[in-house]
């Protein structure tokens, strides 16, 4: 997961980071929708200028998905 803001007057803390995105681990949601889902949830917490969210899901039967998410003010 990679996500990129850019900042309004708040920034995200990284050990709360860290903590929101362990608990996708055991959620069965896709690839799509996870970033959908970080990317609402950055944009309620910090309401950054603009914010773009990929997400990397390694190949599993030789697939590979990346997954953006993009929203600006």
């Amino acid at each position: 997961v990679t996500i990129s803001y850019q900042p309004d007057k708040l920034c995200i803390e990284s050990k709360s980071l860290k903590l929101f995105l362990q608990s996708f681990a055991t959620k069965g949601v896709f690839c799509e929708a996870i970033s959908q889902i970080i990317l609402e949830q950055v944009w309620r917490d910090i309401a950054p200028r603009l914010c773009r969210v990929d997400v990397v899901q390694k190949p599993r039967g030789g697939i590979s998905i990346v997954s953006s998410a993009f929203r600006e003010e």
